[in-house]
């Protein structure tokens, strides 16, 4: 038996969003005193995702605020497995200031050296998100009750987490604390087509929190960790 766990899927679109819309790459809100989020060596952070949390209705997810994700656009994205705010960041924004501008923002941005190659950076370009509840599966990999086999993989927030080697909370302590999904962002390419995500070599990131620090609001304590093939 199949068992499956809700979720909130999520598509990326080839639109505009502007400073304050859920968006994947691009430009992302910074507040009138504030500024990129910059690991401890200097070089600032790039923005992976924002989510207008307004769009998202699912339990405990924030029901309003700006949720973002950034990392460094070094040749590891950030790293892995790790917890240390210092090469990612996820920063909540409870309210946004409306009155900040993208050219305010533009003038904040400082180029560093892992700008010189696109490559350290795993999304291609900017995106708008559509958000939709669905299903996710314990192993993607699974046979269905026909003995197909389905490969279930995709964007999501909440339900079962997928890796292509392994998962990073290996052991129980660290899953029970690390037991909510608070974003995945899979590689997302097609046939023939430019890449919009590619983590390595057809991997995808993801960032863990604890439930009950998820309800508080509480985003200092997260896990992140990509891997690929």
């Amino acid at each position: 038996m199949i068992t499956q766990k809700p979720c909130i899927k999520f598509k990326l679109l080839d639109n505009q969003p502007g400073i304050f819309d859920s968006k994947v790459g691009g430009l992302g809100y910074i507040p009138h005193d504030g500024d990129f989020p910059a690991a401890e060596e200097g070089n600032q952070l790039r923005l992976l995702a924002q989510i207008d949390c307004s769009q998202v209705d699912f339990e405990p997810f924030p029901k309003s605020g700006l949720l973002q994700f950034w990392i460094l656009n070094d040749e590891e994205y950030g790293g892995f497995d790790i917890t240390e705010q210092d090469t990612f960041r996820v920063i909540y924004y409870p309210e946004v200031d409306k009155t900040v501008t993208e050219e305010e923002i533009q003038k904040k941005f400082i180029k560093s050296e892992y700008d010189e190659d696109e490559y350290n950076f795993p999304v291609f370009g900017e995106y708008g998100m559509e958000f939709s509840k669905g299903e996710s599966k314990e192993n993607p990999f699974d046979e269905d009750d026909d003995g197909t086999k389905t490969y279930d993989f995709f964007h999501q927030i909440g339900g079962y987490p997928f890796f292509t080697q392994g998962d990073p909370r290996e052991s129980d302590e660290k899953r029970n604390h690390y037991d909510f999904l608070l974003f995945q962002l899979d590689s997302d390419y097609a046939s023939g087509a430019d890449d919009h995500v590619m983590w390595g070599d057809s991997g995808v990131g993801n960032f863990f929190i604890n439930s009950e620090k998820l309800k508080n609001l509480d985003f200092s304590d997260v896990l992140y960790n990509w891997d690929c093939c």
